[in-house]
């Protein structure tokens, strides 16, 4: 398994350079795309009128290829022209096309519509005829198939400027874009193919989240394998009337394989845990230095959920900081340090994670999220920064890594939206880590089971049944190493 590229309009621009300069011609390159656009629609839609919208540059070129494919097929197909094309291989395609040809003007109707006026390169706002079309289409996604991105959607961002195309189905060449990954982009998208044209393999720093970047590293156990081996893991708890979400960043890192996950307690939430445990061990503890001893002992520790925005959780981060467990610092840990952030900062290492939603975020990275080209620049500029592991939740969640790797979840759902369903994110990832796998890897492991798992269960999910649901997700990625 290969673990696929997300790239930037540069660096799609350099592959398809590269290729062109290997000898494979620009309009065989255009052939192979709209080859691809053609047998994506011919899949999924009975052969029907269909206005193909053509712009000016080489998307425009892939769209007229398109046209000339399926009305060799028996389609119906009408090219609505936004101008003449403007680049070699958009002529070239063109003078190919021997069907019915109008200007972009007047209503779409109801056809099935092929967008290729605009590809990820527009770094400006639709106008005039591109924006009327883009307006008309809004109302019926489920007929509009894109190319390369919906026009008007920039594709370094996935933030339109003005009016965008809003599609069903988008074709795109080679690798995802970031506008591809991020919202409001990702959901303008609607379903993606990404079609092999060629083009050879790319290195890239950002990455798709899933299987093919992390299962090779998983820690399953062997056949010697021993609770010991398979991790020590602590959470810290919160006070008597919040002790829940430590709990359920415990089971989730019992379930997700370490072999001996412990709750240390304040004394006087004992009798909270203590009732609703099991396999999950239990101590207690009065001071920060109890914490930092204990933090020797183990490999990796989870601190934040509903501890509680005060001095003794801060000392708590502070203690386990100066440990070698490994670090999973979520929720309350994180908004402790809002007044200082290089505080924390200053005790991190780079195998310590941070899990901030994007009001946390923006309390320890003031302005970097909004300062930032998008998500993933932001969140890969923040673990420089911290020097350490930064997961930026959301429903594209992003994972960066100090030394510039990052991945975008691809199959964020959206039943992870309740209360708690952080808590076990953080147990995921701490239980990974205790088992021995790179932070990085352990965090996007644990987005992508996470996800997977809130999917599997759909409608009426709480956050207590997402450990449950690991297993099943466990399973198949056995099945499948």
């Amino acid at each position: 398994m290969t673990p696929r590229p997300i790239l930037t309009v540069a660096e799609m621009r350099a592959a398809d350079s590269a290729a062109i300069a290997a000898g494979t011609p620009g309009i065989e390159l255009m052939e192979r795309a709209g080859l691809a656009v053609a047998d994506a629609v011919a899949q999924r839609f009975l052969a029907q009128p269909t206005l193909v919208l053509c712009g000016p540059g080489n998307n425009g070129g892939d769209g007229y290829v398109v046209a000339r494919l399926l009305k060799a097929r028996g389609w119906p197909v009408e090219v609505r022209r936004l101008g003449d094309p403007a680049t070699d291989d958009a002529k070239a395609a063109a003078a190919r096309w021997d069907g019915p040809t109008k200007a972009l003007t007047g209503p779409l109707g109801q056809s099935l519509v092929i967008d290729a006026l605009f590809g990820a390169g527009l770094a400006r706002a639709l106008d005039g005829a591109a924006a009327g079309a883009a307006t008309q289409l809004a109302s019926r996604p489920e007929r509009v198939v894109a190319i390369d991105v919906p026009s008007g959607l920039p594709g370094d961002t996935g933030l339109p400027i003005g009016p965008a195309v809003c599609a069903g189905l988008t074709v795109t060449f080679h690798a995802r874009k970031p506008a591809h990954v991020l919202e409001p982009g990702r959901a303008l998208c609607g379903e993606v193919v990404v079609a092999d044209i060629g083009l050879g393999d790319t290195l890239s720093r950002t990455l798709e989240n899933g299987p093919e970047l992390w299962l090779p590293r998983f820690p399953w156990p062997s056949a010697t394998s021993h609770k010991h081996a398979r991790g020590r893991l602590i959470v810290i708890s919160g006070d008597a009337w919040s002790t829940g979400a430590a709990r359920l960043a415990a089971r989730a890192g019992l379930r997700i394989g370490a072999g001996l996950v412990t709750i240390y307690s304040p004394q006087e939430a004992l009798a909270a845990n203590a009732a609703h445990l099991e396999a999950v061990m239990l101590k207690p503890f009065d001071t920060d230095l109890e914490l930092e001893q204990a933090g020797d002992t183990v490999d990796a520790a989870v601190i934040g959920p509903a501890a509680g925005v005060t001095e003794t959780t801060l000392l708590n981060t502070l203690a386990l900081a100066r440990t070698g467990a490994a670090l999973v610092i979520d929720a309350d840990a994180i908004t402790v340090f809002r007044d200082d952030p290089e505080e924390l900062f200053s005790v991190l290492d780079r195998d310590d994670v941070l899990t901030p939603h994007p009001g946390e975020f923006e309390r320890l990275f003031p302005g970097l999220l909004k300062g930032s080209a998008n998500r993933i620049e932001a969140a890969r500029k923040a673990a420089e920064k911290a020097g350490a592991v930064v997961l930026l939740k959301g429903p594209d969640t992003v994972i960066a890594a100090p030394d510039g790797r990052a991945a975008v979840n691809l199959n964020g759902s959206p039943w992870l939206a309740t209360a708690g369903s952080g808590d076990v994110l953080a147990g995921f990832i701490a239980g990974l880590i205790a088992q021995g796998m790179d932070s990085f890897m352990a965090a996007c492991a644990g987005a992508w089971i996470h996800a997977e798992a809130g999917e599997l269960h759909g409608p009426g999910l709480i956050s207590e049944d997402l450990p449950g649901l690991a297993p099943a997700v466990l399973r198949r990625l056995y099945d499948e190493r």
